[in-house]
């Protein structure tokens, strides 16, 4: 080596960033993933709470699918839940309720992870299939809409929440509801929760295929009625839910798309996701800063405690704060009312004693006196 003139740097031999993960290091707590024959298939596994994703959930997804990316060996990725109430019903309304309506700051930190998994199935580079195996409603559907291709069971049905439970649904269907099946089927989803059954979904491009999932004896009902499904559901009558043919239908989807050349299916992908990616990107940002915000709000407090405590939301008694002019942004009324004992100010104006020194404060005007 001539003499001042320096080595190149050693390579690096630590662990391959780009490197799959091993089946040793792919274990989850609320996911079961497994890679086999060119596909890897992820299953949201909290059938105790119909699929409803955690915030370690998202964490999870986003690593899970993040890996099939960059695995060579992988052709396709599957999404789906486990058993067959549902393939997801959004995220964990119990989790909103006692974490996020009381620190609403980190629901903007759990937004962006909800963003990240979302993101990572649209651009993974690969085909992804969800496989609709029960309810699929709220954050579930925009799951199932970030994904390319889906395959029903008949028994299931689809839907959004958001309105119903203090939200709002801008996490995917309110971008994404309106490519699929037009403006105003998405405005009934979306301003009125309709449930829409799985021959329904089929007809308005809501999914790719439907697959027979209600079974009598030893056959298959092609289309059965809503008391077919909810005999089949409940296990009340003479029918049941069977999904092998659910799962004959995706393994011969995955076996049609893993006979395609792959960096054709990337970048087809890649150009089909324009529309998506605009809508998305235009929008998500702003819902994510608007529903951290919302948090502190009445609506969404009331809203996922009744739906924790399994009885209606007290809507009417919103609006009719709204007729009164106490509106709904504070949850016990504007910070208006000053204690005239300690001097305390800043007290909500539904509040009659003070929450410092417990002296009762005269007046309900919300002037303060």
């Amino acid at each position: 080596m001539s003499k001042g003139r320096s080595e190149p740097p050693a390579a690096d031999h630590g662990p391959d960033a780009l490197a799959p993960m091993t089946p040793g290091r792919t274990s989850f707590r609320d996911l079961l993933y497994e890679k086999r024959g060119g596909v890897a298939r992820i299953t949201l596994n909290r059938a105790r709470v119909y699929n409803a994703y955690s915030t370690t959930t998202l964490n999870e997804l986003f690593r899970a699918v993040e890996d099939a990316s960059v695995d060579d060996a992988i052709g396709v990725i599957v999404l789906t839940g486990a058993g067959s109430a549902a393939f997801c019903t959004g995220g964990d309304v119990r989790e909103y309720a006692e974490r996020y309506t009381v620190r609403p700051r980190d629901y903007w930190k759990y937004m962006g992870l909800f963003e990240r998994a979302v993101e990572a199935l649209l651009r993974c580079g690969k085909p992804t299939i969800a496989r609709l195996n029960g309810i699929t409603v709220g954050g579930g559907n925009e799951l199932h809409l970030a994904c390319d291709l889906s395959i029903a069971a008949s028994h299931i049905y689809l839907g959004q929440v958001g309105v119903g439970v203090g939200s709002v649904a801008c996490g995917g269907a309110t971008q994404w509801l309106p490519l699929a099946v037009g403006d105003r089927r998405a405005r009934a989803m979306l301003l009125l929760n309709e449930r829409i059954p799985a021959r329904k979904a089929l007809d308005w491009g809501l999914v790719s295929e439907l697959a027979p999932s209600v079974r009598r004896g030893k056959e298959f009902v092609e289309d059965p009625t809503t008391e077919q499904v909810r005999e089949a559901v409940d296990g009340s009558g003479s029918y049941t839910i069977d999904l092998t043919a659910l799962d004959a239908a995706v393994d011969n989807l995955c076996h049609r798309l893993l006979g395609m050349f792959p960096e054709c299916l990337r970048y087809t992908k890649q150009q089909v996701n324009f529309w998506k990616e605009l809508s998305w990107h235009s929008t998500v940002g702003h819902g994510r800063e608007w529903l951290s915000l919302h948090f502190t709000d009445r609506e969404p407090h009331e809203g996922m405690t009744a739906f924790v405590e399994k009885r209606a939301p007290d809507v009417a008694g919103l609006r009719r704060r709204l007729a009164e002019g106490k509106g709904g942004e504070y949850l016990f009324g504007r910070p208006v009312r000053t204690c005239p004992s300690c001097g305390s100010k800043g007290l909500p104006e539904d509040f009659e004693f003070c929450g410092r020194c417990g002296a009762a404060i005269p007046g309900r005007t919300g002037s303060g006196e």
